[in-house]
């Protein structure tokens, strides 16, 4: 099943996407990944879905990605002893360590790390961002705060710190007991929340140990100041646009995700850029027009994936939303200008012969208006290289590693096919052009570019270019 468009969809399961003729349905429609949100699923569940896609997998023969999102640390207030509480402009509120039930003076703060972190002037943004409060008086068991913009209070809301940086974990049990049950059935990519740090990222790594590969989300401001470093450490990254609004002024936001996309991109480290893209969608077959505006821009600018939340995983059109976004991605990239954003947003190649190698073969193809570029991959880093390129024509990866295949769903133009690993160069070349002509990427009688490194099957090594022919006989050969 080949795609008509190079930025990849990822779909979130839930109640609304569970069952193996609905994910079929969505893969149809044009998801090429499938997100768990653990925040929601037990491992039962994880299992469950994890099997089900990999039968629908076996069914296409297509390699298709999972990423399981882990919850991360939630910070919440403690419960009020009356029910719901207003809390009124002006106003002193104080969040203390102890814990008796609130009232509309205090309340218990569950988290010795905040108060412990928090300073004077540090605001806290409480039920995503709805109440705000300004800290003037801080101790490690008691913070005085002045109420800046009111309203309800009530049991277990969220607290958010934008100016804090808490000395806490990106993991907490809940989510390296997940992560564990994750890596046990053989899941692709895990999304990584609450980053604040590249630490956070190499705590990941160290107990995954190259069994996922790891996305950063990027949803905090400490994480905005120390991007490059999270970059370095990261696989991918998420610009998880929902968190980062609560924390950050709205306003900032859209720089930001062209920021992120743009250094992620000059970093060959694929980015999915994620939250509300479709929201009304949950409940409307149609979207906004703004929706679309919006969904539009992140393939303009290149973004490797976009991501459906509950659209896909709660809404009542789940379908409908794979489709539309389906439908805005190949129309976005018929667009006329669409190829000249692409090529004034491109980085200049990192100085190594892999980098040199992908933009030698990106312009050897549109010059000769190749039909497409080939690579043969073992990692994933030949295919990887080549898209961020952004060439013009697609990119077929060859990959003897399905795992390898599954994780490279995820990158940009890239149409993964699992094979027995070449013999030497002559058949590597000749079974390329079957791969490409069986899945119409070329015709008899066209050139291809083919992309490699030699010696075959040595990761990371692409050092090989070659123009070859498509022969009559790969019809023949398949």
């Amino acid at each position: 099943m080949r795609r008509l468009r190079r930025i990849k969809i990822l779909a979130t399961l839930g109640p609304a996407s569970s069952d193996s003729a609905m994910i079929r349905k969505l893969f149809e429609a044009g998801a090429d990944i499938f997100r768990i949100n653990m925040s929601h699923t037990p491992h039962d569940k994880l299992r469950e879905l994890v099997a089900t896609i990999r039968s629908v997998e076996a069914s296409y023969g297509r390699p298709i990605g999972i990423l399981v999102d882990l919850q991360g640390p939630k910070l919440r207030v403690g419960t009020f002893a009356g029910g719901p509480v207003q809390l009124n402009n002006g106003q002193s509120f104080v969040l203390d360590s102890d814990k008796t039930p609130g009232d509309a003076t205090r309340v218990h703060l569950p988290h010795p790390e905040i108060l412990a972190a928090l300073q004077p002037g540090h605001a806290l943004l409480l039920d995503d961002g709805k109440v705000r409060l300004i800290a003037e008086e801080t101790s490690p068991t008691r913070a005085v705060t002045r109420v800046v913009i009111g309203g309800k209070m009530s049991d277990r809301k969220g607290v958010s710190l934008p100016d804090t940086d808490l000395p806490v974990s990106a993991m907490t049990p809940k989510d390296r007991a997940d992560l564990e049950a994750a890596l046990n059935v053989g899941i692709d990519w895990i999304a990584l929340s609450f980053v604040q740090r590249a630490d956070d990222v190499l705590e990941a790594k160290k107990i995954i140990r190259g069994r996922a590969a790891v996305m950063s989300k990027i949803e905090k401001p400490q994480a905005i100041d120390r991007l490059n470093d999270i970059v370095d450490v990261s696989d991918a990254l998420m610009v998880a646009r929902g968190d980062l609004g609560v924390e950050l002024p709205l306003e900032r936001v859209p720089g930001l995700q062209k920021q992120m996309t743009r250094l992620a991109r000059r970093a060959g480290k694929p980015v999915v850029v994620a939250t509300q893209m479709l929201e009304s969608m949950i409940q409307s077959p149609v979207p906004t027009r703004a929706e679309v505006s919006d969904v539009a821009t992140a393939v303009y600018e290149g973004a490797d994936a976009i991501m459906l939340s509950a659209e896909s995983a709660a809404g009542k059109y789940p379908v409908e939303a794979v489709s539309t976004m389906n439908r805005i991605g190949e129309e976005v990239e018929r667009d006329v200008v669409y190829r000249s954003v692409i090529a004034a947003q491109r980085p200049e190649p990192e100085s190594t012969a892999g980098d040199a190698i992908a933009e030698a073969a990106r312009q050897i193809a549109e010059n000769l208006d190749l039909p497409t570029i080939i690579c043969w991959t073992s990692s994933g880093s030949t295919a990887i290289r080549v898209a961020r390129e952004r060439p013009k024509p697609p990119v077929v990866a060859i990959t003897p590693n399905l795992a390898t295949g599954r994780r490279l769903s995820v990158v940009w133009g890239v149409h993964c096919v699992v094979a027995e690993d070449a013999r030497d160069q002559d058949d590597m070349v000749e079974r390329a052009g079957s791969i490409a002509f069986r899945d119409g990427f070329v015709r008899a009688g066209q050139r291809v570019i083919v992309v490699a490194g030699v010696p075959l099957g040595t990761p990371g090594t692409t050092n090989m270019v070659r123009i070859a022919y498509v022969g009559p006989s790969s019809e023949a050969s398949l």
